[in-house]
């Protein structure tokens, strides 16, 4: 019985097929009914040469929304570059604004120009505006097409102001309420302007505003926001208060997959450049710095078992405990980490003041139980009291050290204006590391041989 997605697979490899064929025309009637995004999967496959003829070949509107489907990386600005200037500037205006300064946005200089210059003079301004402000910006990702009207008209004149606008925007969710100057003044809901009397003015249904931002604030904050209090979508203002233009709750959900996948990406000290398409020498180059720098810190914690090469040397079950109390504090404060970088990410930088005390609560707890069961663990295997006191206090102390490490790191790395999930993780796992095999030999060159 074949699926939905073995049909895809064979529908592809036909129209591979063709292109590779050179049959462009029966390659276009193919995909004629496939979603755009399908499109673009199927043209990434493609070689340079074939990417340019299949898209020439499409209809603009199906050529335009692949083209905006690509991923970015995917050789999609080379293949807006390779089109000539006349084909790209129809492509781009047959974008929304925001998607079309996306697409802009990853050619070079030169390769903007040839295309604004083959735009409408209007369009070319528009876009000129918006390629003003950088990509992971509200201004980078906010449309100029929107729905406003004046806070002085009644709910009959905005009504109409609202069907005449809303035939030029396509989808909206939101109306804006506006001054005489563009100044923002609340937002009004389609429902309420319905049923609202004909005569009564806008001013006496229009709701205060939840959120703005301005054309310069992250990406990252705008996705928090919108999350935050569920908006179908945020306005975009300038410091004077006039309205720039939206974002919407779907131009965000790619910005937040990319910043979630980037973070977790460098919590693991892997860039975020280094994904599949990636040859295995690029990854290389990517990662070795990162691990090199690895060494280093683990180095300096292994250090520490030289310092205490006797106690090793007489009681050698602690080279066995060792790593097991090591490892557990590294576990704990990675969940720790991972749970105050989330926390910054959701609720904002500054959110994980107060959090450290939390953690080494939990590392309180979780170290107790813990400490028990590798001292049961220590005396099955040795026999010794003793020793099952020292390695169960080293569990204890180094899983309180490693939720205060997990906790305290990242938010002092962000307090300072670094980004916690690049450089977090060597800090808190070298931390318990050292604290670890310290603790450990420590205690029982103090109390083991003593005796």
């Amino acid at each position: 019985m074949s699926t939905v997605q073995d049909e895809k697979d064979v529908n592809r490899a036909r129209i591979e097929a063709l292109v590779e064929d050179g049959q462009y025309e029966e390659a276009a009637a193919q995909v004629a009914d496939l979603h755009p995004s399908d499109v673009a999967d199927i043209i990434e496959g493609l070689d340079d040469a074939q990417r340019v003829g299949l898209i020439s070949i499409l209809p603009t509107e199906q050529a335009s929304e692949t083209l905006a489907e690509m991923e970015q990386g995917e050789h999609r600005s080379d293949l807006l570059a390779a089109l000539t200037p006349e084909k790209g500037a129809e492509l781009i205006e047959e974008l929304a604004d925001d998607d079309a300064a996306d697409l802009m946005g990853e050619l070079d200089v030169a390769g903007q120009q040839r295309i604004l210059d083959a735009l409408p003079g209007e369009t070319a301004e528009e876009l000129i505006d918006l390629l003003r402000y950088d990509e992971d910006t509200a201004g980078g990702l906010m449309t100029t097409d929107l729905v406003a009207v004046r806070g002085t008209l009644n709910a009959a004149e905005a009504l109409e102001q609202v069907r005449l606008q809303g035939r030029e925007v396509g989808d909206f969710y939101t109306v804006f309420v506006v001054d005489h100057a563009r100044r923002l003044l609340g937002t009004l809901r389609l429902d309420d302007l319905v049923i609202a009397d004909p005569e009564s003015k806008i001013a006496a249904i229009v709701e205060d505003l939840v959120a703005t931002v301005g054309p310069e604030e992250d990406q990252e904050e705008v996705g928090r926001l919108i999350a935050r209090y569920n908006l179908a979508a945020i306005p975009v203002v300038s410091p004077e208060g006039i309205l720039l233009g939206r974002i919407t709750f779907d131009d965000v959900i790619d910005v937040i997959e990319a910043e979630q996948t980037e973070d977790i990406l460098r919590l693991a000290g892997v860039s975020d450049e280094d994904e599949l398409r990636h040859r295995w020498t690029q990854s290389v180059r990517v990662r070795l710095p990162w691990l090199a720098l690895n060494l280093l810190t683990a180095s300096a914690a292994a250090s520490v078992i030289l310092m205490f090469e006797e106690v090793i040397d007489q009681i050698i079950t602690l080279a066995f405990l060792a790593p097991i109390i090591a490892a557990m504090g590294g576990s704990s404060g990675t969940q720790s980490l991972a749970i105050t970088i989330r926390r910054l990410a959701v609720e904002g930088s500054g959110s994980a003041r107060g959090f450290v005390l939390k953690e080494i609560l939990i590392g309180l707890v979780i170290g107790g139980v813990l400490g028990v069961g590798i001292a049961l663990l220590a005396l099955l295997v040795e026999g010794d009291p003793m020793l099952g006191l020292v390695v169960m206090l080293a569990m204890w102390v180094n899983q309180i050290v490693a939720g205060f490490a997990g906790a305290f790191v990242p938010a002092t790395l962000d307090r300072i204006g670094v980004d916690p999930s690049v450089a977090s993780s060597v800090f808190v796992h070298t931390l318990t590391d050292l604290c670890g095999f310290f603790l450990l030999l420590g205690l029982a060159s103090k109390f083991l041989l003593a005796n």
